[in-house]
């Protein structure tokens, strides 16, 4: 309390809540139980930061208040997503202050009650504060609305008067990060050696003739590698394969659909809807009763119609049409009304013919086309077959059909031939627009009537039994299932099941593939079996449910961390080694001597000759070859006219000759420019950086799986 204290000696109020957007930087995530789910154990640490352990019960009042703070902002409660984010944020915010505090204290970095005082209510405002009190309408922030709230705690609710302790809580250590980040940040420097680098590497360009020879000119197939050779590649280059541990998993879904008995209960029910709908004083309240689609009272054209009423055009006024079974639901449909539009809207097809080209020939070519087309239909061909035969956009496989179509959907020159119709038929000349030119059948005129259309709509879903069936097939493979080859044999014995394989899952993967809320999982993968063992490789999961399916899984990798396993990266580091394999022998083969032509026509046919220029010293790429450091920095330590040696690269091998060489003056008078441009840059990426060197020192152990 002595914030509050304080504030009242300078201030003479009572501080009271200052909204929820002042404690948007407060995260968490739903309260969980203080003992392990999955097999009742009295384990209370959830990690350690920097020597010291977090405690559950710490990390659960973060939670709740977190989960509290995002309802009432929110007006909902957090969905599993939400949860997810919210529990990672608090993570992230215990390894913050845990690990971080040590080096405040090293430094003798303190807050004092006057800048608390500041804080809230003086010239440095929080911004979560500032946020909460700014008008929505104006943008602009009020405190004299802040001051009347501060006026108010003593009289405001204890679970908003509970809100602001913590938000009180939490100002020393916000504080505290801006003064240690600020003193990192304002020992940025960049030496005058550095800018000149970086201007050289911005601002030398050069021009050359390279021969290249890619790695693709020799199959796969006949350059074989080993695994010690894949373990030679992984040890040499170690630092660049560093990893988190990780689990691998494979899976079979057993999905919930419904059944034809499921549809035929739902179109029965339907079915005995439609006499009840037909004699329905109140369509709205009808509809609203029993249709799992809200009531829509607007006045549709037939464009916007569903197609099967369309089919069924002029509507009848009363009458109720269907039912009828579309995308997973029976519908039924009364026509309570009919009008005039201010838009037509009508029905069409067309031929499209393209130009090959921008010249006139070519247009005139198409425009040719398209009229041999008409004449042809004039004389009785038929419009859907020449549709099929000759037509250039998506509609030809549907004879030309564009379906019904409202004003102002088409291109300007289309919707005036079509709208300018008085009835059905061809139209007697070729259109043109920007797509090319069109031969035009009108199949439905254009008309301004509307209707308006109460829909009773029932979803075609699985019921109970269906869902049980499901779950019970499911636990069938379970029980078949007792070890990784057996769970592998299940698909080769029924073809209906498809395995699934998602590799290097990390711990807080809430996802698995294409399975949302996989959580329960990927908890599993890491953690224990239901009988409190150790989940290894090989052992088999429980049945998990997953939205319409149900899933079993076998655990087929462990991944430590540190540096990957060969198997870890077999395909990457296979295709590492295969190049350095092919470089080699395209470097034997290829002559050492003559102009890069010569030296192409002795290769082979798959050797390239070719220019670019514009290469620039720091970015590393070759036009139309691609990402090539290496061949770049060779270019730029050679003189006009001279080659390089074979250069094996990222893409294939290559020999460079320079043409030109330019690099900037030694001199740069703008050099002072690059150097504040280069700091501004370092200063921007420090909040990240020194938030990941603080962690990595703080040695964090995360044991959140044993939890949630």
């Amino acid at each position: 309390m002595a914030l509050i204290n304080t504030i009242r000696e300078k201030s003479g109020v009572a501080v009271g809540l200052v909204a929820v957007g002042m404690l948007l930087f407060i995260v968490g995530g739903d309260l969980v139980g203080g003992k392990n789910r999955l097999f009742n154990r009295n384990d209370q640490v959830l990690g350690e930061v920097a020597g010291e352990k977090v405690e559950l019960n710490d990390y659960n009042a973060a939670l709740e208040q977190a989960k509290q703070a995002f309802t009432a902002q929110q007006q909902r409660q957090p969905d599993d997503q939400a949860l997810g984010y919210l529990r990672d944020q608090a993570w992230n915010q215990t390894i913050y202050r845990m690990a971080f505090k040590p080096e405040w204290d090293k430094l003798g970095l303190t807050v004092s009650d006057d800048e608390l005082v500041d804080m809230v209510q003086g010239d440095n405002i929080n911004p979560g504060i500032k946020q909460a009190f700014t008008d929505k309408a104006t943008g602009q922030f009020d405190k004299a609305r802040l001051i009347e709230y501060l006026k108010n705690l003593d009289k405001l609710p204890p679970e908003n008067q509970a809100a602001w302790h913590n938000f009180e809580a939490n100002l020393p250590a916000e504080r505290l990060a801006n003064k240690y980040n600020a003193l990192l940040k304002n020992s940025v420097y960049v030496t005058t050696a550095e800018a000149k680098r970086f201007d050289t590497f911005q601002n030398s360009k050069a021009s050359v003739k390279y021969l290249f020879v890619p790695y693709g000119s020799i199959s796969d197939s006949v350059v074989k590698v080993t695994d010690a050779q894949l373990q030679a590649y992984l040890d040499k280059n170690k630092s660049r394969y560093k990893v988190e541990d990780g689990r691998s998993v494979e899976y079979i879904s057993v999905p919930v659909v419904a059944s034809k008995e499921d549809s035929a209960a739902v179109k029965t029910s339907i079915a005995e809807l439609a006499t009840q709908f037909a004699s329905a004083p109140v369509d709205s309240l009808f509809v609203s009763a029993n249709s799992e689609q809200p009531y829509n009272k607007a006045f549709r054209t037939p464009a916007d119609l569903p197609e099967e009423l369309r089919k069924q055009l002029p509507l009848t006024q009363g009458k109720v049409y269907g039912p009828y079974a579309e995308a997973g639901t029976y519908s039924l449909y009364k026509v309570t009304g009919t009008g005039t539009g201010k838009e037509s809207a009508a029905r069409a097809s067309h031929i499209l013919i393209k130009a090959d080209g921008t010249t006139p020939e070519a247009k005139a070519a198409a425009k040719a086309k398209a009229q041999d087309i008409l004449n042809k239909i004039k004389g009785g061909a038929d419009f859907a077959a020449l549709a099929r035969q000759f037509g250039t956009d998506g509609t030809k496989d549907q004879g030309g059909d564009l379906g019904w179509f409202g004003q102002g959907r088409m291109v300007p020159e289309f919707e005036k031939a079509v709208f300018g119709a008085k009835a059905p038929g061809l139209l007697p000349n070729v259109v043109e627009t920007s797509f090319g030119y069109h031969v035009i059948k009108i199949t439905a005129a254009p008309t301004k009537q509307t209707y308006q259309v109460s829909e009773v709509k029932k979803n075609i879903a699985p019921s109970d039994a269906t869902r049980e069936a499901a779950y019970a097939k499911a636990q069938q493979l379970k029980g078949e299932a007792t070890d990784l080859e057996s769970f592998r044999k299940l698909t080769t014995k029924d073809k209906t099941l498809v395995r699934q394989e998602a590799k290097n899952l990390d711990r807080g993967a809430r996802s698995v593939n294409n399975l949302q809320n996989a959580r329960e999982l990927v908890r599993w993968a890491f953690g224990f079996n239901p009988d409190g063992s150790e989940t290894k490789v090989g052992d088999i999961s429980d049945v998990y449910e997953m939205g319409d399916q149900y899933v079993v899984a076998a655990l087929t990798d462990e991944r430590a961390k540190g540096t990957a396993t060969v198997e870890n990266l077999r395909p990457e580091l296979s295709a590492l080694v295969r190049n350095e394999e092919k470089a080699k022998q395209i470097i034997a083969k290829l002559p050492k001597a003559g102009t890069l032509e010569d030296m192409a026509a002795k290769y082979g046919s798959t050797a390239q000759v070719g220019t670019a220029d514009g290469i620039v010293l720091g970015q590393g790429s070759i036009p139309n070859i691609g990402f090539e450091p290496i061949a770049v920095g060779k270019a730029f330590a050679l003189k006009p006219g001279q080659k390089s040696g074979a250069i094996q690269g990222e893409q294939g091998v290559l020999v460079i000759e320079a043409v030109n060489v330019a690099t900037p003056p030694a001199t740069n008078p703008n050099l002072k420019a690059v150097q504040q441009q280069l700091a501004q840059q370092r200063s921007q990426q420090q909040d990240g950086k020194i938030y990941e060197a603080i962690k990595a020192h703080a040695n964090v152990k995360d044991n959140r799986t044993k939890f949630f």
